[in-house]
């Protein structure tokens, strides 16, 4: 039992440090365009493939 001095510190530590970043990425704009990000993943905006330079001579 002597743990649980140590352990319930430690898991309430780490859930206030889990819920900072949490709040950090709203604040910071994170999930402002979910629709946008799943559009991009998708779209085929890869155009023509590049073509190898030509040599003058």
């Amino acid at each position: 039992m002597e743990v649980m001095v140590i352990l319930v510190p430690l898991a309430l530590g780490l859930g206030f440090v889990g819920l900072l970043a949490f709040l950090w990425s709203l604040k910071s704009g994170q999930y402002d365009d979910l629709e946008g990000a799943a559009w991009r993943a998708i779209a085929d905006d890869e155009g023509e493939p590049e073509k190898p330079a030509e040599s003058g001579s």
